[in-house]
């Protein structure tokens, strides 16, 4: 009979058993439920609710309890139906009567949702650590091939020039928001739920802020209706995993684009490409299409954990037991993306002379030759408009920008002058652009020294 079957007169249908069964998958709770289980004795004890031998008994028990699981000497069965389960009825089986104490003043609701959030709020620290290395692997990147420049995309066209490591620089960026919203998750799911029992709290005189001390919370949850009911902490996570997931798509076809043969301009290490069962000369970029398409799948737990949750009533259902496979698939997903991707990024090799060839193009200097009749007091509307007509012009003659003469670029650009034809240089027009955010050398340069200071005091 389940532990908590004295209501009933049969065991659950064998096909209701294993419907009900979450211990295949949360079994990896077992660290913290163990660890609420210690502390919550601690203050049952002290607070005189049961004897402090007992307490003394069951912490030990659960330490070996513990060290059963890590050596896979622990038995599971779908009948206990999840991990709080297991460990209560070992617990018992042990002790007997005094190991059922542990179950005082609280129930699977609140036991399951501390649990939960002791296991996210490590999971946490890890995602963060991860992102922090894969930020420090495109800064190592970017280090490497500071003056490299490359054609940069609008519409997936040739637009403006840009230095390679500003490129990489903007998914440093997106994964330092991606580090800042875990971070400030973390903040909501560090709450401490023991003590709200099923819905409504408990009569004996519980301490909670004591559990909340030793289990190293920021604070008590207050109210016990939400505190077994919540899920935003999870949501929250599982939608800033999606967003990286997003980030690491973008890359990703970054990646799969730069890495074709139209483009050639990085090769990535052998390790982290593919061949062809057919075609003996491919080398396929496997890793980053894989973690393109993993953002589908970090997308799709972020929509089956926020349909879960819609429209269940307060306070716990049985429902909510569907919600830790999409928050370990998002994690797992996330924690191998974490590992995978930062030594890929340090095995890149660039061609900085396809990147240069490419970003050759007089044509991505048009916008050079607009902001320079600008300068000399032309409306931006009316500078867009002449140079416009030069760049048709210079197609219809199906001659490159830089080789039309002084002469005939004054037919459409009348304020044209000598300067004029020095613009079409790929370096100076990254030089030119020295603003802060902008791809000039040295903003560029400044921007890598502040990460790799940032970084070094992060890592």
């Amino acid at each position: 009979m389940a532990l908590w079957g004295g209501r009933f007169s049969q065991d659950p249908q064998a096909d209701v058993a294993r419907l009900s069964e979450s211990i295949s998958f949360d079994k990896r709770l077992y660290r913290h439920d163990i660890m609420g289980s210690k502390a919550h004795v601690a203050m049952l004890a002290k607070q005189g609710i049961i004897p402090e031998a007992t307490a003394l008994a069951i912490r030990a028990e659960l330490d070996e309890i513990c060290k059963r699981i890590e050596a896979g000497d622990f038995k599971y069965d779908i009948a206990m139906e999840d991990i709080h389960m297991h460990i209560e009825s070992a617990l018992i089986g042990k002790l007997g009567a005094e190991g059922a104490r542990v179950h005082s003043a609280r129930s699977r609701n609140d036991q399951v949702a501390l649990d939960i959030r002791l296991y996210l709020r490590d999971a946490v620290d890890g995602l963060i650590a991860g992102l922090r290395e894969f930020q420090k692997a495109l800064v190592d990147r970017a280090a490497a091939d500071p003056e490299a420049i490359l054609p940069g995309f609008t519409h997936l066209q040739h637009a403006q020039v840009v230095l390679f490591a500003h490129h990489l620089l903007a998914y440093v960026e997106m994964f330092d928001r991606d580090a800042e919203r875990l971070a400030d998750c973390r903040k909501r799911l560090n709450v401490m739920p023991l003590g709200s029992g099923a819905l409504a709290g408990s009569t004996l005189p519980i301490d909670r802020q004591a559990v909340c001390d030793e289990l190293q919370f920021d604070r008590i949850t207050r109210n016990s209706m939400d505190a077994v009911a919540d899920r935003d902490f999870a949501i929250e996570l599982l939608s800033a995993l999606a967003i990286f997931g997003v980030h690491v798509s973008r890359l990703s076809e970054d990646i799969v684009l730069w890495s074709s043969q139209e483009f050639g301009f990085i090769e990535l290490g052998d390790a982290f490409c593919t061949g062809s069962s057919l075609m003996p000369q491919k080398k396929n970029p496997d890793v980053a299409e894989l973690s393109r398409g993993k953002c589908a799948r970090l997308c799709g737990d972020l929509m089956s954990l926020l349909t879960l949750c819609k429209g269940l009533p307060l306070t716990y259902n049985r429902d909510l037991q569907e919600d830790k496979e999409q928050i370990f698939d998002a994690l797992d997903t996330a924690e191998l993306i974490l590992k995978v991707y930062p030594p890929m990024i340090g095995s890149m090799e660039i061609r900085a002379d396809r990147m240069r060839e490419a970003a050759a193009d007089p044509a991505l200097m048009a916008t050079d030759l607009a902001e320079e009749l600008v300068k000399l007091g032309v409306p931006f509307r009316d500078a867009h408009h002449r140079v416009g007509a030069f760049v048709k012009y210079c197609k219809d003659k199906n001659v490159a920008l830089d080789q039309v003469p002084l002469e005939e670029m004054q037919l459409t650009i009348p304020e044209a002058t000598p300067v004029f034809l020095e613009l079409f240089s790929p370096e100076k027009s990254v030089a030119k652009r020295d603003i802060p955010g902008g791809t000039g050398y040295a903003q560029v340069a400044s921007q890598i020294a502040r990460w790799q200071k940032v970084l070094s005091e992060t890592i």
